[in-house]
């Protein structure tokens, strides 16, 4: 088993629960760990037996990219897409975090984590 990260993908986006979130927008972050075996890879040198994490970051920014309420919901899509569509991984955990929230306070950022298994 192996684990690759993809840290501090830096988006601007529109979620939120407030009409200005959603008009206005503002930045997040997203970070991925994945969990896989990555020893085939490690003796092949070759692309297609990894997690590419090239895929990872275009999930990241097209699922950022589709307006939501909630980061929940966010970070349930991007770790329904890529159970869906990379099957070499076993596990993932995603940070997803709204930058600045206009929450009536001086807070850096707020965070939901989020992880799933592969059911077998």
């Amino acid at each position: 088993m192996g684990i690759i990260t993809v840290e501090n993908i830096r988006i601007f986006a529109h979620h939120g629960c407030l009409k200005e979130e959603t008009t206005i927008g503002s930045d997040y972050r997203v970070d991925l760990e994945i969990e896989a075996d990555l020893q085939t890879s490690a003796l092949s040198d070759k692309l297609n037996d990894t997690v590419d994490y090239v895929f990872l970051n275009r999930i990241i920014k097209e699922e950022m990219n589709k307006p939501s309420q909630l980061l929940e919901t966010v970070a349930k899509r991007i770790l329904t897409r890529i159970f869906n569509e990379d099957k070499l991984v076993n596990k993932a955990t995603v940070w997803v975090s709204k930058l600045n929230p206009p929450i009536g306070g001086d807070v850096e950022r707020v965070t939901i984590k989020m992880s799933e298994i592969r059911k077998k």
